[in-house]
């Protein structure tokens, strides 16, 4: 048992670091993707300037990845707080949070800029399935797919009421229906489309489905609590 034990953490140790290797690519071909937009938005953003940076789509790419430090920064912050108390999937429950809030807060924002008729165009409704799908595009159907992605990825292992495929299909539709409802009553010159909360709710789903190795070790253990030392028997 020790010698197996003595494998284990090798292997543990090696396949971390290998992920951690695949998340530095992936965000530096993400970086490089999005590389024109986020230099035509720095000077803007950087000098604070409301127009150019917060209310476009650019702006809020920079901000999002500008601020990817300070998310990590919080992450250990968090996790070291919570080792300290004995909890043991500190570093699991810091990341879930922190993730919800970075990855979905910014989509979120960008589903709600106001187009160019905002305030004086007609709020549109359109409440046949499928039938927006066409006009969406590939742009759009990805975009609608990544509003919720990181909600359905990480709130599932944060919080274990959530570690079923039915609930995490039901927070997307539930959250989309919510940004759709938004987006007509302020008349945000944008259609409030069922096609959108399909794609959304799918998105949160296929996201739950890719972390449910984690999700699932959740539900076994709801509990963050520290676990306290048992008391020696006698």
């Amino acid at each position: 048992m020790n010698h197996n034990a003595s494998l284990s953490a090798p292997s543990r140790r090696a396949r971390g670091n290998v992920l951690l290797g695949l998340a530095v690519l992936g965000l530096v071909g993400v970086l490089f993707v999005v590389r024109r937009p986020l230099m035509m938005s720095a000077p803007r953003c950087m000098a604070g300037r409301w127009h150019g940076c917060f209310d476009t789509f650019n702006g809020v790419v920079f901000i999002t990845v500008f601020t990817l430090p300070l998310a990590a920064l919080v992450v250990w912050a968090l996790a070291r707080r919570r080792r300290a108390v004995g909890v043991t999937t500190a570093w699991r429950m810091s990341l879930a949070e922190v993730g919800m809030v970075h990855g979905t807060v910014p989509c979120v924002w960008m589903t709600m800029l106001p187009g160019s008729g905002a305030g004086t165009a007609p709020a549109r409704v359109s409440l046949v399935p499928l039938r927006d799908l066409v006009t969406m595009g590939t742009g759009g159907i990805v975009g609608n797919l990544l509003l919720f992605a990181a909600l359905g990825f990480f709130a599932p292992m944060r919080f274990a009421a959530l570690a079923s495929v039915p609930r995490i299909l039901v927070l997307g539709a539930g959250c989309s229906v919510l940004v759709e409802t938004a987006q007509y009553v302020l008349r945000l010159d944008r259609v409030s489309s069922v096609d959108d909360v399909l794609v959304n709710a799918a998105g949160a789903l296929l996201a739950g489905l890719a972390s449910r190795r984690w999700w699932r070790t959740t539900a076994e253990t709801p509990s963050d609590r520290p676990h306290p030392a048992l008391a020696a028997a006698g």
